[in-house]
């Protein structure tokens, strides 16, 4: 039996050990968020409201964006600390674009499609960056995300001299923000059809299954003659360009480009994808453990800022919910072994 062979083989015997362990966390993670929204409610019933709901499901509709990114990446043993900052870069560099070609007398279309054009370059630019370092020069993740972390903050403040880039189309707010298909707001039905594809691309492509197996285990997947250095930088690229699409309709939101947008996101996204399910040692996780984790993260931040708690008291509690994510993942990890 060949090293590949052997690497699927040992996938799938992990999962069949970790069938419980999964099928409790599974059913830990909703019993948990339902156990949330009451315990929020008993302090303001505004949490049960339609208009609260509605907001969460477009909260978490940006944030499954970034936490399907982050999995992507992760599922490979890697991470994108970049993420935050680049979705930054991609909301001013679009909102750049956009007021420049308006006011140049371009058509709305046009502004349209330059403002499009310039944000997913950007957001392609960093992803091959990241890929060619990591993957060409065996750079460790961390560290080579940490470095375009800086660099993609330092490009959005001087583009924008670290103030909202103003002269965003209402056309393009419109479309991307308060536009509907078939009655579902635009930020939904968006990631409602990447979901879609992207899982089908992880579960029914070689592409997809490539990434299960350099997680689990690179060394076989290098002898069995995987293009494991062109599938690493796919995969960071596709890491960017997810998240420059959520910040194009982020920017749609706020109507303006933002260099602090990105905030947190990077944190966040992680979050969302550990908490879910996705694990950090690479080769197990999808887009439901990722849309589980981001709505978790979302109930909780929504909750929070309703019953008042404070901003710091907040990213105390996300910091702590990451540990005890990775905490639980060492524990599946364990069980494998």
């Amino acid at each position: 039996m060949s090293d590949l062979e052997l690497s699927v083989a040992a996938q799938e015997t992990g999962r069949e050990k970790l069938l419980p362990a999964r099928w409790l966390w599974s059913a830990i993670l909703p019993i948990a968020m339902v156990v949330l929204v009451l315990g929020f409610a008993s302090f303001d019933r505004g949490v049960l409201s339609s208009a609260n709901l509605l907001n969460v499901a477009q909260q978490t509709s940006y944030l499954a964006l970034f936490a399907m990114a982050q999995t992507v990446v992760i599922l490979t043993r890697g991470l994108d600390l970049a993420l935050g900052p680049t979705v930054s870069m991609v909301s001013v560099g679009t909102a750049l674009a956009m007021a420049g070609a308006a006011a140049t007398g371009h058509d709305p279309s046009a502004v349209l499609l330059a403002g499009l054009a310039v944000g997913f370059s950007l957001g392609v630019a960093c992803g091959l960056f990241n890929g060619v370092v990591i993957a060409m020069f065996k750079v460790n993740p961390f560290v080579a995300t940490l470095g375009s972390y800086n660099v993609a903050i330092g490009v959005a403040t001087t583009l924008s001299s670290g103030r909202p880039v103003q002269g965003v189309p209402t056309l393009f707010s419109q479309i991307f923000y308060g536009g509907s298909v078939f009655g579902i707001p635009a930020a939904i039905a968006v990631t409602v059809a990447v979901g879609i594809v992207l899982h089908l691309v992880l579960a029914r492509t070689v592409f997809g299954r490539s990434l299960y197996i350099i997680g689990t285990n690179p060394r076989a997947a290098a002898v069995a003659g995987l293009p494991v250095k062109r599938i690493l930088i796919t995969t960071y690229v596709l890491c960017s360009a997810l998240a420059a699409l959520g910040a194009i309709m982020m920017t749609a939101r706020t109507g303006s480009g933002e260099p602090n947008l990105g905030g947190a996101l990077s944190l966040q996204a992680i979050a969302g994808a550990v908490i879910g399910g996705t694990s950090l040692a690479g080769g197990r996780g999808g887009v439901g453990t990722a849309v589980l984790g981001a709505l978790f993260i979302t109930i909780l931040s929504n909750g929070m800022n309703l019953t008042r708690v404070d901003g710091y008291v907040q990213m105390v509690v996300l910091g702590a919910i990451v540990i005890i994510g990775v905490l639980l993942d060492r524990l599946r990890l364990e069980r494998r072994l």
